[in-house]
């Protein structure tokens, strides 16, 4: 179990070589709607073409411009055409009632919409304004053709990817897998939600909170467990959590108390436990068991989740297909004050263009992460900033 003191470059770039093996991943086909939030693992072309045949953009009557060269005219109606009705053929010099969506009949070659038309009780309109050739016509093919490029390999499927998909037929659809992700928070004071607490216990939030960050990074999460301070409870849910993830998160049992479960389990089998110069999220540890990366987070919630967004986000989301959530630089609404020697992480709100600093450091305070949108990136040497001054932020 080695030690020591790291920056927090060279503990994300331990991370990142540690769960390299993540970054190779294969396909699955999934069900369409399976595929929201997912990430397209071919390009994909177009089945068929879209329309699939000319139909009519509006609500009107279908006539061949030839017939209505001089307007107004007068034309007797053959028939009425709605949305789902099959082909018909065109009569030179009458119209079609035609509804939206509706196939334009074969030889007709424009749609008069409602509103340029009036109509008697005979079976008749009269076409008062002479349409263009192709007027008011959606063509075969005019959105996209059958072969053409649909959407690009790496393509984060939103709604709108889905509605595309959905046109052309398609109720299928090729995915790069997830990682497999398992989380553990220890600490025999954590109970679940909705558990009555007694003197001395907490409900759990580490569990939740990586087990939704993981997700909402790309992950598939297998297993959400907790375990008290007893090495061989422990143990036993790391084997299940092994045998079942590609990686796997622990929350606790990582400092320098007498009850430290996961450095008790772990230390004897190759762990190795640093502090890394950053606060909160100094107390880190990194295993391989069976062959599966484990990351061991600190176990206040603070520190868990910063822990999170700076070392397994970038890689998990690279991971995923996802991509890279980028740094940003803005000016500080107000002036803050930083304690220096360690690289600070605090939480902060977006101010318009501006940052502000949330109040508060502990890393207990998760009520007030939860009003947090960025963290505020602060060197190791810094001891304040003023008003105006751009610091770099971390969107979350």
């Amino acid at each position: 179990m080695a030690g020591g003191r790291r920056s927090v470059e060279e503990h994300a770039r331990h991370v990142a070589t540690l769960l390299s093996p993540l970054l190779i991943r294969g396909a699955e086909s999934v069900p369409l709607l399976d595929a929201l939030g997912r990430v397209l693992a071919e390009d994909l072309v177009a089945p068929i073409d879209l329309p699939t045949f000319r139909n009519s953009q509006m609500d009107g009557y279908a006539v061949d411009t030839a017939s209505v060269t001089t307007t107004p005219v007068t034309l007797p109606v053959r028939a009425v055409l709605a949305a789902g009705d099959g082909e018909t053929a065109h009569v030179p010099g009458t119209a079609t009632k035609i509804m939206t969506g509706a196939p334009l009949p074969v030889g007709a070659d424009a749609v008069v919409p409602v509103e340029d038309t009036v109509t008697d009780d005979g079976g008749h309109v009269t076409v008062c304004t002479a349409p263009a050739p192709g007027a008011f016509v959606r063509e075969r093919g005019s959105d996209i053709g059958r072969g053409r490029p649909l959407l690009p390999a790496g393509t984060v499927v939103a709604a709108r990817h889905v509605a595309a998909l959905a046109a052309v037929g398609l109720t299928h659809v090729p995915v790069r897998t997830r990682p497999r992700v398992a989380v553990i928070s220890t600490g025999s004071e954590l109970v679940p939600g909705g558990s009555v607490l007694t003197t001395g216990r907490i409900h759990d939030s580490n569990g939740p909170a990586l087990a939704a960050s993981a997700a909402a990074n790309g992950a598939l999460v297998v297993s959400v467990d907790r375990s008290g301070d007893d090495a061989e409870v422990f143990a036993a849910k790391l084997a299940h959590a092994t045998s079942v993830a590609e990686v796997v998160f622990t929350s606790g049992g990582v400092s320098k108390g007498d009850f430290e479960v996961v450095k008790d389990v772990l230390g004897p089998r190759g762990a190795e436990f640093v502090s890394v110069a950053m606060q909160p999220g100094g107390p880190q540890g990194t295993a391989r068991v069976d062959a599966v990366p484990v990351l061991t987070f600190p176990g206040n919630p603070v520190s868990a989740l910063v822990s999170f967004e700076v070392f397994a986000r970038p890689v998990l989301r690279s991971a995923a297909g996802l991509p890279a959530i980028d740094p940003e630089k803005r000016p500080l609404a107000t002036s803050l004050v930083s304690v220096p020697g360690k690289r600070q992480f605090l939480r902060g709100r977006r101010d318009g263009d501006a940052v502000v600093a949330i109040p508060g450091a502990g890393s207990h305070l998760i009520a007030a992460m939860a009003t947090a949108d960025v963290l505020l990136d602060i060197p190791a040497d810094t001891t304040g900033l003023e008003p105006g001054e751009l610091v770099r932020v971390l969107p979350l």
